[in-house]
């Protein structure tokens, strides 16, 4: 189990890293999830043993490893552009570090780590000759090949197209599931966040301001800007979060996380507004709608009607898709 206890980086004094506190058990995938400059990428090198800390300690079991250098903390690093031996086929990029440690059966497991990212048949292939979501496979496979006890994951699909993305990004999370991988991921995108971690902790200015089980932290978001950067449309407050909690039937609360899909166009909702845009997706139409009360907030409508900017609209309240920030 990693334990990271009150952990705190500087650079040239300034904290980059801030007290921060964390546990990630064997066999989870955990996300740090932050913007540009949040401190994540930071703190994954730390891990590593690429950056010293300031104070605290990051463990291992109980076991503190300050002092332990990178290569002999039984860690494996992947990074954002794969990072691969241009020179070296798929096979023996997968397999260099097996060479390295003269390991019985090395092309038994290379084959084993091809099978398992879904490249059987790519190991006599160049890097140039494959496709960039192809070589993210390849690297992935090099880093599972010496078994680490703690794969860190920098940025890992964030080169590759948002189509690609998203398609890696579940069999990411299949592979590190199939493999028993314990993994530590660092992120600016919410939704692969949620696509390969089960655990998440989101950082901002160097600080982990809420972390755990990614069901709970989205459901409960802890505070209104943690609630946007994971992807609620807009936070309403005071009168306006009042007006929307009571017409969902939810109780009162200082403000209210609204997600896109929220608010849907129905004859006999309880709310009233003007339509203020549409835009029509291949799904639904997507609405920006003055709502009595509360404001401005996204709807949707289904395929087939045709609301229109300037037209009355009722509208219907999915509570599932609201949240109060710092509620339980």
């Amino acid at each position: 189990m990693l334990t990271l206890d009150h952990l705190t980086v500087t650079y040239d004094g300034t904290p980059a890293v801030v007290d921060a506190s964390l546990e990630l058990e064997d066999g989870h995938v955990l996300a740090v999830l932050g913007p540009s400059g949040s401190g994540k990428s930071t703190l994954l090198r730390a891990v590593a043993g690429l950056e010293p800390p300031a104070g605290g300690r990051i463990c291992w079991d109980g076991e503190d490893l300050a002092g332990v250098p990178t290569h002999k903390r039984g860690f494996a690093l992947m990074f954002q552009d794969g990072q691969l031996f241009g020179h070296l086929t798929v096979a023996r990029n997968v397999g260099y570090a097996l060479r390295l440690r003269r390991a019985p059966r090395a092309a038994e497991r290379v084959a084993e780590l091809l099978a398992l990212v879904g490249l059987e048949g790519y190991a006599d292939r160049l890097p140039a000759t494959l496709s960039g979501g192809e070589r993210q496979r390849v690297a992935l496979a090099r880093s599972l090949a010496v078994s680490p006890r703690l794969l860190l994951l920098d940025e890992p699909l964030s080169a590759l197209d948002a189509g690609l993305r998203e398609r890696l990004a579940t069999d990411l999370r299949e592979i590190l599931r199939a493999a028993g991988t314990t993994a530590l991921m660092v992120t600016h995108d919410q939704e692969e966040a949620y696509a390969v971690a089960d655990r998440l902790a989101v950082m901002r200015a160097g600080r982990i301001v809420q972390q755990g089980d990614i069901g709970e932290v989205w459901r409960a978001p802890a505070d209104p800007e943690t609630a946007l950067f994971l992807g609620y449309a807009r936070v309403l407050e005071g009168s306006a979060a009042a007006s929307l909690l009571g017409a969902a039937g939810l109780p009162a609360a200082p403000a209210v996380a609204v997600r896109r899909s929220a608010l849907v166009v129905d004859e006999e909702g309880p709310l009233r507004g003007t339509v203020v845009s549409a835009r029509a997706t291949p799904e639904l139409i997507r609405l920006v709608v003055d709502v009595d009360g509360v404001g401005e907030v996204d709807a949707v409508a289904r395929l087939g009607s045709h609301p229109a900017p300037g037209e009355s609209v009722r509208l219907g309240v999915d509570p599932g898709r609201l949240a109060t920030p710092g509620g339980r």
